[in-house]
């Protein structure tokens, strides 16, 4: 199976708010030979404000990005769904994807009635770069150049590429930063392969599951702040709540030890950082490694033996395992339901009926969609089927509706008056602008000055 390695560039830092205004992709073989490529642009949707500092650094003008010559929203991810369903089955690999790009694409078909899954279903796995390059620089320290900053290493794409021989004089463009990330991968395969082949294969949500249900213990590598995590872990349950996640036993902790615990103590000693229960995301490529196969200095003050007999203990006693799975369940913050549809994405799957009517709004004529977008019973689709005919054709709405996404418009417009919110508004984005433009920057200057104008307008 091949690779599909990605990208985007977007309207800001918010993976629920913010719009993919650049996608690119590349496709290639298992050896990371090119096969084809990618690209496309569309113009913001109606209720979206781009934040200035993202326009500064991809280096689009508010007036590039509302130019109507562009494919609108819906018709570009009409376009992705088409190229990258005919590149599956294939590792779908990013930058830093999983927190990021991932996250925005799947929005992406969310709000355009498409199954936001295509990245990890139908045969696809994925992966991230970015912990591939994290992690083979912490377990084959000579793998690859990490520039530092003051004493820390720094692994934005567009230093660490430079310093391992790649070009990247385009930074910040989607097909720039695409060939940027198959050469860091490239680094990784040719000076790593061990690491490579480790990245590849548990970025199959079957190939982890399985790994962790076999090995007794096992290491897993976690990246915060730039600086990896290394875990001795022994996997004694799924999380209930979700199937495709293992809950595991950091073993610097002595099972014998927690079984002698009252449940109020062991309760306490969960909730504690670092966390003596891990769950591991099985379908989001953790990064899994055999204990003989990494340095030994990785694996902590506990030897073989000792690491062997707590795993087997583990496994072992039944009784301590259910008390591990119902203390981390309690020790979990419940989450709160928001009001916004584009938070609600991970509450609940489309019902067979519902996905059947998804697939006949897109094969119908525009005409005939405001009614397709009607007859679905989840509210989330019900409302972002009316944003994208809103953005097509608003005269086929229903005076009620088209209502709904004007007041939709306002309320990104001006959050009302509320700081706080998780989108840009017309104040926020201002008031950014004008700080960019006063900092001297001539291109901050040239790209911006319209938008804060426009802006200005808005604000009255």
């Amino acid at each position: 199976m091949g690779f599909v390695f990605y990208d985007t560039e977007t309207t800001g830092v918010s993976t629920d708010f913010d719009q993919i205004l650049q996608f690119a992709a590349i496709r290639t073989d298992e050896d990371l030979v090119e096969l084809d490529r990618f690209e496309i642009r569309c113009r913001l949707q109606p209720h979206v404000l781009p934040h200035p500092g993202a326009l500064r650094v991809t280096g689009m003008s508010f007036e590039r990005v509302s130019d109507h010559s562009l494919p609108s929203h819906y018709e570009m991810v009409r376009a992705i769904v088409e190229r990258l369903s005919a590149w599956s089955p294939a590792v779908f690999v990013g930058y830093n994807s999983m927190r990021f790009d991932e996250q925005l694409l799947r929005q992406a078909l969310f709000q355009t009635l498409h199954p936001p899954y295509l990245t990890n279903t139908g045969g696809n796995c994925r992966a991230d770069a970015l912990a591939l390059v994290q992690v083979a620089a912490a377990i084959e320290c000579d793998c690859i150049v990490v520039p530092h900053h003051d004493g820390k290493p720094v692994y934005k794409l567009d230093q660490l590429a430079p310093a391992n021989g790649f070009d990247h004089g385009n930074a910040h463009d989607a097909l720039a930063d695409v060939e940027a990330t198959i050469h860091m991968a490239r680094c990784v395969m040719e000076r790593a392969p061990d690491c490579w082949d480790r990245f590849v294969r548990f970025s199959s949500k079957a190939a982890a599951a399985s790994f962790v249900d076999d090995e007794d213990a096992f290491l897993l590598t976690e990246v915060y702040f730039n600086r990896a995590y290394h875990y001795v872990l022994c996997a004694f349950a799924r999380d209930p709540g979700q199937a495709s996640a293992a809950l595991c036993l950091d073993l610097r902790h002595d099972p014998a030890r927690l079984a002698a615990m009252p449940d109020e103590d062991l309760a306490k000693l969960v909730k504690r950082s670092p966390k003596p229960v891990r769950r591991i995301r099985l379908n989001a490529a953790p990064a899994l490694a055999c204990l003989d196969d990494v340095p030994p200095a990785l694996l902590g003050a506990l030897g073989a033996a000792e690491i062997a007999s707590r795993a087997r203990a583990i496994r072992a006693d039944a009784a301590l395992r259910k008390r591990l799975v119902e203390a981390t369940i309690a020790a979990r913050e419940e989450r709160e339901a928001s009001e916004h549809f584009e938070e609600q994405i991970y509450d609940g799957f489309a019902s067979i009926e519902d996905s059947r009517r998804m697939a006949r709004f897109h094969e119908s004529p525009w005409a005939q969609r405001p009614a397709v977008v009607e007859s679905m019973d989840d509210p989330r689709l019900r409302h972002f089927g009316r944003r994208v005919v809103f953005d097509h054709a608003e005269h086929l709405l229903h005076p009620d509706h088209r209502a709904e996404m004007h007041a939709l418009a306002a309320l990104r417009r001006d959050g009302n008056g509320d700081a706080t919110v998780k989108w840009t508004t017309a104040r926020a984005a201002h008031d950014a602008a004008v700080e960019l433009i006063a900092g001297g920057d001539p291109v901050a200057l040239e790209l911006l000055a319209g938008y804060r104008d426009h802006l200005a307008r808005l604000l009255g």
